[in-house]
């Protein structure tokens, strides 16, 4: 299951690589901060605001094991990672709205350094679609999002 749901972010990340950006799909942030110190901001963004990270991918350890396998000609990042964790209240009241709002838990907040554009890290996150309360969790996520880049 972690391995379905890594190669699934995985694809997302590569979809969202590029410049800083804010669309319905995704939306992202840059800093230039160093990216261990953003993974870090990230992971202290969600558990000060008391929720727990259920998982933390490294994606860009895994692209660069199974580069050979795969027959990767280029390296796409110097480091992506992803923390997902859930929230009780929040998703109870998306939840509770619609209970097809499952689809979206748990949340996930991402960081990754492009290969191509050293020193400068994004940090994002998935928007959900507007309506059924799930504004909430955007406005979550844009708030751990804005806290780890320092916007």
């Amino acid at each position: 299951m972690k391995q379905i749901f890594a190669a699934a972010f995985a694809g997302m990340l590569l979809f969202g690589m590029g410049t800083a950006r804010s669309d319905e799909l995704v939306t992202t942030y840059e800093t230039d901060a160093p990216f261990a110190d953003v993974v870090s901001d990230i992971q202290d963004a969600i558990v000060n605001r008391g929720y727990v990270v259920d998982y933390h991918g490294r994606i860009g350890e895994m692209l660069k094991r199974t580069a050979s396998d795969v027959g990767a000609a280029k390296q796409l990042y110097k480091d992506a990672e992803f923390m997902q964790f859930c929230s009780a209240v929040v998703s109870r009241s998306v939840m509770e709205a619609d209970i097809g709002n499952i689809a979206y838990c748990p949340y996930i907040v991402f960081a990754y350094e492009a290969d191509a554009a050293p020193g400068k890290v994004v940090v994002g996150y998935r928007r959900l679609p507007k309506g059924d309360g799930r504004d909430q969790v955007n406005d979550l996520l844009d708030g751990i999002a804005r806290e780890a880049s320092g916007r």
